[in-house]
Parts: structure tokens; C-alpha cells; sequence
């Protein structure tokens, strides 16, 4: 196999679509086409279904998707050692919470695009755990993760800023006047939290399974906003993280309780790889994120 065959079929199981994904290399189809059966052969599997128009991969295409990328990643990553130049170019693909993604992320690649244009960004939304399998696969160079602390010999910690966390209701709830919130005081109450996997979920459901109490989800999503307008619309409190929030408290459309619980314990944190060779382009994502981040504390 070779890298054009791997990119062919990339291209393929991304567009789900043999002619598009001509039009995006620049072949003609036949040439994809070739470029398939060879490495089908080559492996001695199929790897795209084709009922009709309808595009879709194998179960032994799903099982090389991720090698492929690795591959590829490699790749990228040995030319651009090779070149050994100064200015940081290639693609440099960042692991991203959701939450930070909206928030304060676009202010550093704003920047980092404006000062380093032959770079490419790619992002790959995720959780904590799911950070460790892609840093220990290669598949992002770096990891830009809200949630507890992730402390392990195998990364390194380049960024650390704690995070304040709030428990969110809409105006005019009950629990907005009263004091002190403790567990207790929201067991029955319905929550919105963020999908399984978070680790600031995670936090708050332990907290409450410590209190003998079973954390009363209503809603789940990925999507912060989404959390917000459900919280707004009075379908229950939430947890997120204040910088999520500001607007919204500012403008009186959520409103954070007193909450004298157990302390959550989020940080903020930018990871690599112990092993991962920091290119240019890397090196000055993080000296960049760095400078942000450090603002914020300031």
C-alpha cells in the first residue's frame, strides 16, 4: 500500500463518494477507482460497500479508517522533521473540549492563524478519556481539556489554570435565594448536564452517589449552548463552567447558586505526548497558548 491509496481511501470514507472524492484530489475517477482495487487487494478485504449510489464502509474499512490516519499523520509529521525548517507549517491537529472550543479557543487560533497562515488547524472534539487514547495514538498532537486533572507519567502538562465551576438555574427558581446549597437541597431537582464522559459530569453525579443521592438527569447534550437554553427555559439547573456563563449572568438569564458542596476540582489543561516531537508548528501553538491562558489568571 502506499500513502496515495490511503489518502484515495480517506477521501472516500469522508465524502461517501468515489466522484467527489476525484474532484477533491484531483484524479479522475478511474484512477481512484484503481487506487482502491489495489489496496483491497492488497489486503485481500473489501473495503466500501456500493449498493446503488450509496457509498459505506466495511467492517474491516471501519477497522483500517484509524490506521490510515495515523499513517498519514506520520507522515506528515517525518517531512516536516525532515525539513527541519524554523517555520511552522503542515497541519497540526488539536484535541478539543467542547466547552473551551466555543469559548476560548477561537481567541488563540485567531491569532495563531494570523501569525503562522501555511499552518492548517484540525480539530477533534472529545472528553479526558478520550484525550489519553488520542494522544497515545498519535491521533492529535495536542490536547486542549476541561475537566479533572489528567496526571500521568505518559503526558505532559504544558498548561494548568483552575476552573470555577457554577451551578446554574433560571430566574425565579427556588434555590436562587437560599444561602447555602448543599447536595441535599438538589436531589429532587431536575438536571441538565453534558453527554457521559465529561468529567465535570462525572464530578457532580459522585458528589451526589457520596450523599446517597441518585443524580436526577432530565436532559443530556454535548452542546453547551444547548444546556444553556434548556436551563433558561426552566427545565432544570445545570453545571458548567463560569466562563461558559458570563453573558448569561451578566444579562440575568441564568442565575448561580450558593452551592457549599464539595469543590469540583475542574482545571483547564493543554497536553502532549511525552514522546511527541514538537514541531514548529506545535511549539508555537503552545508558547501561544500559554500566553493566553496565563491572562486569564491575571
Amino acid at each position: 500500500m502506499d500513502f496515495k491509496q490511503l489518502n484515495a481511501f480517506l477521501t472516500i470514507s469522508k465524502l461517501q463518494s468515489f466522484t467527489k472524492a476525484a474532484d477533491n484530489l484531483g484524479y479522475a475517477q478511474s484512477s481512484i477507482t484503481t487506487q482502491i482495487k489495489l489496496l483491497e487487494s492488497e489486503l485481500g478485504v473489501k473495503l466500501f460497500e456500493r449498493i446503488g449510489k450509496n457509498i459505506t464502509l466495511t467492517h474491516e474499512g471501519k477497522k483500517l479508517l484509524p490506521y490510515a490516519k495515523q499513517i498519514l499523520k506520520l507522515s506528515s509529521d517525518v517531512k516536516n522533521a525532515v525539513l527541519n525548517t524554523d517555520v511552522p507549517s503542515g497541519t497540526l491537529t488539536i484535541g478539543a473540549a467542547e466547552s473551551l472550543c466555543v469559548l476560548r479557543l477561537p481567541e488563540i487560533l485567531k491569532e495563531y492563524k494570523k501569525l503562522y497562515p501555511e499552518v492548517d488547524i484540525s480539530l477533534k472534539f472529545g472528553n479526558c478519556a478520550e484525550f489519553k487514547y488520542f494522544l497515545n495514538d498519535n491521533i492529535i498532537d495536542v490536547a486542549f481539556s476541561l475537566g479533572v486533572k489528567i496526571n500521568s507519567a505518559e503526558f505532559i502538562s504544558e498548561i494548568e489554570i483552575p476552573e470555577p465551576m457554577l451551578l446554574l438555574a433560571y430566574p425565579g427558581h427556588p434555590l436562587i435565594n437560599k444561602k447555602e446549597v448543599f447536595p441535599k437541597d438538589i436531589e429532587s431537582e431536575p438536571l441538565i448536564l453534558t453527554e457521559m464522559g465529561c468529567s465535570y459530569r462525572a464530578t457532580l453525579e459522585n458528589i451526589l452517589n457520596s450523599c446517597n443521592i441518585k443524580p436526577n438527569v432530565a436532559i443530556e447534550t454535548g452542546s453547551v449552548q444547548a444546556i444553556k437554553q434548556f436551563t433558561m427555559s426552566g427545565l432544570g439547573i445545570t453545571l458548567l463552567p463560569k466562563v461558559a456563563v458570563d453573558d448569561e449572568i451578566n444579562s440575568g438569564k441564568l442565575v448561580p447558586l450558593n452551592w457549599e458542596g464539595p469543590d469540583f476540582g475542574i482545571i483547564s489543561q493543554v497536553l502532549y505526548h511525552k514522546n511527541k516531537w514538537i514541531s514548529p508548528a506545535l511549539k508555537e501553538f503552545l508558547n501561544l497558548s500559554r500566553s493566553f491562558m496565563e491572562s486569564y489568571l491575571q
